[in-house]
């Protein structure tokens, strides 16, 4: 087993399976088999886009980690939320997440981390570019995870190595994005 999951549990991988199919969604495609590597999750404009991800997590069992906003660590939720693998970040303090999640890449074997690249479910401008630079500076890939609520969908895509060339891969992985729809649209940001 590799050490991007945890053990077997029928319970919770259970709770996760019932979870997609009361909401009428499903998994296309595959997480790869390495030791180490990002996940962005896209578009994010809607609470439901969590619900997804833990059912996703508890399915396959998931060791994996994601950066929220440290109001969601607050009593009496925080256990629960580092317990699923959160991190808490506090972007008022300026702190540098990158350099803090490439050490963290750096100190694990095994390391899956997931982010949503618009860091927030409003409308915005731009994609926030630190989990670009976080892939190059841990030198790992980056799989999509495209969330497609019209056909209640989540599409996984192939590990995508970052040339360093943040433009050209940024437009790269707009592209794969844009063929989904979001749960509201109009806050999505597809690289136009």
């Amino acid at each position: 087993m590799s050490g991007n999951y945890l053990p077997a549990n029928a319970l919770v991988q259970w709770l996760g399976r019932i979870t997609l199919r009361m909401l009428g969604w499903r998994v296309e495609g595959q997480l790869p088999d390495l030791p180490k590597y990002i996940v962005i999750g896209a578009h994010h404009t809607s609470n439901w886009d969590f619900v997804l991800f833990i059912a996703i997590k508890f399915m396959w069992r998931l060791r994996a980690r994601w950066f929220g906003k440290h109001t969601l660590f607050a009593w009496p939720w925080g256990y629960i939320m580092r317990l699923w693998g959160g991190l808490p970040i506090r972007r008022h303090l300026q702190l540098n997440t990158v350099e803090q999640a490439i050490a963290a890449f750096a100190e694990h074997e095994h390391f899956l981390l997931i982010l949503s690249p618009e860091g927030t479910r409003k409308k915005v401008t731009r994609w926030r570019s630190g989990f670009y630079h976080i892939a190059v500076g841990a030198g790992v890939p980056i799989v999509t995870g495209a969330l497609d609520f019209a056909n209640k969908r989540v599409v996984i895509g192939a590990p995508f190595y970052p040339s360093g060339d943040e433009t050209a891969d940024m437009q790269q992985l707009h592209a794969i994005f844009r063929p989904y729809v979001p749960k509201y649209p109009q806050y999505a940001y597809h690289g136009d």
